[in-house]
């Protein structure tokens, strides 16, 4: 896309807001500003109902559910008996649209930075840990199993009887000489091989039949058929990518720290995770359960977090999705995301991506997690130990090497926030060369 059609676009945006502005005054005239009103406390009492439904039990939290849902349901009425709802809904739309189309003018050309890659050798002894009840079965589902042993591999599968030592199995097979190891499972599971792969200098092949499978997406592999990760076997690519450390163990994806990681570890939380999550929470929130967590991230000192997330790499926040993926996982850096919610202000603050108090984000090499008792539960990829106190994460640059097939549908470029400075300086009239965002005179 040229700079020229960035440009139209960014105008175009600026055109739907004002088609929205315009629309609420010929409409609704100086009532339209009443609307704004009502639509901005509405928000403001949906997100302070909400807190206070978590943060409470009894009469308050339902009382809460009521203004959650009452909220909302006051300001239609209220639209619809002044025959404004039409006008609220296509202003809505148009507002929608704006945003939309001044992201994609602020999506520049450049292809997003991969991460680099080389051929692969071939392994002449793989060896593959296979867990049959992994999201929802897809070893057995994609014939895991036997496509891989067409492709030389050994075949290891978790089938019990009982628990299985994961880590003396990969270590055993390692002995017997396999020059690379992987994981068809959960990423709890992928962790803990890949720190024994990564310890050994061996090659990993990860294989995408867990529920989730973050580390897979964030590899650009295929998630919705696992079986296409094999093709790495014979016609594969290398990837060095880093690993997280926490104490003596390794994650490909993150370490949680307070709310969630001492839900989970409730013995009701399996069978029963909403009553147990709304039974416990309001404890964590208002630090009457739980440990008092202080986290030392580089020279940023973060004290009494409610939930903290410690990322093999930072997570992207230039959108609401964006939290779930990482743009890559090779920049040798934890990311940290801690939230410190303790009233319905910072609650309905917290919606500001970062710019109210009850959210921080920022990068570091090292991350120190002190409590005031001597073990807190924490949540690695997914599975929840207790850890003695303080706990340490660091990073290892490049300590992994992934294998990968050469055709995948890869890692897409992530989406830009909606910036409406630098909006309007595309959008400005004077020149810009081809691709380029120049700062505007003041």
């Amino acid at each position: 896309m040229t700079t020229r059609d960035r440009r139209w676009l960014a105008r175009a945006a600026f055109a739907l807001v004002l088609a929205a502005v315009v629309l609420l005054l010929a409409v609704a005239g100086w009532r339209s500003l009443a609307m704004i009103g009502l639509t901005v406390i509405g928000v403001c009492a949906v997100l302070a109902g909400g807190f206070w439904f978590l943060a409470n039990r009894g009469v308050l939290r339902w009382l809460s559910l009521i203004l959650v849902i009452g909220a909302p349901v006051l300001i239609l009425v209220t639209f619809a008996l002044h025959s404004l709802l039409w006008v609220a809904v296509v202003a809505v739309l148009l507002m929608l649209l704006a945003a939309g189309t001044g992201r994609a003018a602020l999506r520049t050309n450049a292809a997003p930075a991969g991460m680099p890659a080389v051929p692969a050798t071939r392994p002449q002894r793989p060896f593959l840990i296979m867990n049959p009840r992994s999201g929802g079965g897809k070893v057995i589902k994609f014939h895991l199993k036997e496509k891989a042993e067409a492709l030389g591999a050994q075949v290891a599968l978790l089938e019990g009887p009982g628990m299985v030592d994961v880590a003396a199995l990969a270590r055993q097979a390692v002995a017997d000489g396999a020059d690379l190891l992987g994981v068809a499972g959960g990423d709890g599971t992928q962790a803990l091989v890949a720190g024994i792969a990564a310890e050994h200098g061996l090659p990993f092949l990860v294989i995408s039949a867990g529920t989730r499978n973050h580390f897979a997406l964030d590899l650009g592999l295929d998630r919705d058929d696992p079986a296409t990760c094999l093709d790495a076997l014979r016609d594969g690519e290398e990837l060095e990518v880093d690993l997280g450390v926490i104490g003596d163990r390794t994650f490909v994806n993150n370490a949680s720290f307070g709310a969630y990681a001492e839900v989970v570890r409730s013995p009701a939380y399996r069978d029963d995770k909403r009553g147990t999550t709304l039974q416990m929470l309001p404890g964590l929130l208002n630090g009457h359960e739980g440990a008092r967590l202080t986290a030392q991230a580089g020279e940023t000192t973060i004290d009494g977090p409610q939930a903290l997330l410690v990322s093999n790499n930072p997570y992207g926040m230039g959108d609401i999705a964006g939290l779930g993926r990482r743009p890559r996982i090779d920049a040798g850096t934890l990311g940290v995301v801690a939230v410190l919610v303790d009233s319905a202000r910072q609650a309905v603050e917290l919606v500001r991506r970062g710019h109210g108090a009850g959210l921080v984000v920022l990068a570091a090499d090292e991350v120190v997690v002190e409590a005031d008792v001597p073990q807190i539960p924490v949540g690695i990829d997914g599975e929840t130990i207790m850890m003695a106190a303080p706990v340490r994460c660091a990073i290892r640059p490049r300590a992994l090497r992934v294998v990968v097939p050469k055709d995948r549908p890869g890692v897409p470029g992530a989406k830009p926030p909606l910036e409406w400075p630098r909006l309007r300086q595309l959008a400005g009239f004077h020149a810009l060369p081809d691709g380029e965002l120049t700062p505007q005179p003041r």
